[in-house]
Parts: C-alpha cells; sequence; structure tokens
C-alpha cells in the first residue's frame, strides 16, 4: 500500500469513524424526543399536608412520586439511592420536585429520614416533599396512575414514577428490556443510573425546548 492510499485511509477513519458512532447511538431505541404518555388524569395532591404542615401540587410541576406508606424504615436506601442519583442532579430544575406519600403517623421517622439525606449528599432538601395520607387516600392515588402495579400491605411500592406538569404519568413503552416501563425500582441503582437518569433528563429537556419556543421573540 503506498503512502498516497495510507493517506486518505487515515483521514477517511478520523472523519467517517466518529460519524459512525453518533448515527449508532443516536438511533438507540432510548434516546427518546421526548417521553412516551402512558397515562393521564391523575388524582391532584393539593389537599394533602405535608412534612412542613403546608400542601403542595402534581399540575404545572415535575414530579418524582413515591409511595412507601408505613414502610419508611425499609426505604432508606431507596431514599439514598434517589437522592444521591437524582434529587441532587436535578433539584435545582424549576418545577421538579419529589413526592413520597406516606401514611399518617410517620411524621417522626421523617424527621431522621431528612437527617441522614443531608449528611449524605449535603443538598438543599426543600424540593423533597413528604405527604401524608390515610389508606382510601393512597390507594385511590395510586390507582389513578392506572397501572397494573399493587400496593403492598404496607401501601408501600418499590417503583418511583415521574408524572408531568399536565398531572400525565411518563414512562418507556418500548423498553430495551422488553417490558412497559411505567416506574423506577429505587431499590436498584443500576435501573436508576441506566434509565431513570435518561428519562428525567429527556422530560426536563422536553420543557425546556417548549419554553425556549414559547418565548421565542416573534418577528415581524
Amino acid at each position: 500500500m503506498n503512502k498516497e492510499v495510507q493517506k486518505f485511509l487515515v483521514l477517511g477513519i478520523l472523519f467517517v469513524f466518529p460519524v459512525l458512532i453518533y448515527l449508532f447511538f443516536a438511533s438507540g431505541k432510548n434516546n427518546f424526543s421526548t417521553l412516551p404518555i402512558l397515562s393521564t388524569s391523575i388524582s391532584e395532591i393539593t389537599n394533602w399536608p405535608t412534612h412542613r404542615g403546608d400542601s403542595i401540587q402534581l399540575s404545572d410541576r415535575i414530579t418524582i412520586l413515591g409511595f412507601w406508606g408505613k414502610d419508611l424504615d425499609q426505604k432508606r436506601g431507596d431514599a439514598l439511592n434517589l437522592n444521591q442519583k437524582i434529587y441532587k442532579r436535578f433539584y435545582e430544575f424549576n418545577d421538579f420536585q419529589f413526592a413520597i406519600v406516606l401514611a399518617d403517623g410517620q411524621q417522626e421517622k421523617v424527621s431522621q429520614l431528612q437527617k441522614e439525606l443531608t449528611e449524605g449528599v449535603g443538598t438543599d432538601l426543600i424540593k423533597w416533599n413528604f405527604i401524608y395520607g390515610d389508606s382510601l387516600q393512597i390507594q385511590t392515588l395510586f390507582q389513578s396512575l392506572k397501572t397494573p402495579l399493587q400496593l403492598n400491605d404496607k401501601w408501600s411500592h418499590p417503583s418511583v414514577f415521574i408524572i408531568d406538569k399536565e398531572r400525565q404519568l411518563r414512562g418507556r413503552d418500548d423498553d430495551e428490556d422488553q417490558v412497559l416501563l411505567y416506574g423506577f425500582n429505587a431499590q436498584s441503582v443500576a435501573e436508576i443510573n441506566n434509565k431513570m437518569v435518561d428519562d428525567v433528563k429527556v422530560i426536563l429537556a422536553e420543557y425546556r425546548r417548549a419554553l425556549k419556543k414559547y418565548n421565542k421573540p416573534k418577528t415581524k
């Protein structure tokens, strides 16, 4: 092989290979332009008291919704996973929040958990919300997600869910593992890292694009 041919071969590799790599990753199944809507009309939570004594809402917020019921003692690992991998990374985005549903009577345990979360990451927990309800309220809210999933006997579930500003459940309708991904197993660091982080990025980017388009100056 002469030097001229070698030169063109090297140049071809330098210019063509990066393009092929980009096209490969851009065509991946998880590279959504928007995150699919899986259900709509999720119940509102404005009448639920929070650990701060105020109230919050799902409308006009991007919410990570979890159901921990009377199971808070068993959810410390989940809380630390979510705090480190999701909350710390995204809590500074406008209108982003956590809403964790608990059975009434868990207030003292919440105070201890907050202390552990602060020591673990050192972030401002202002958007970590714990809301309290009775069994009927919790079951009604969970059923409004319209999933085939079920709460356990402590009104708890390992998955957390992405709820958009229109109170719609967002998730994957064509997951790489061939399952319909309604929520994300907070016990699994791998699932949070490999799927949930990407999906939160997608929905935040979706709203940023919409806001940028809305605020774009009109040309005369």
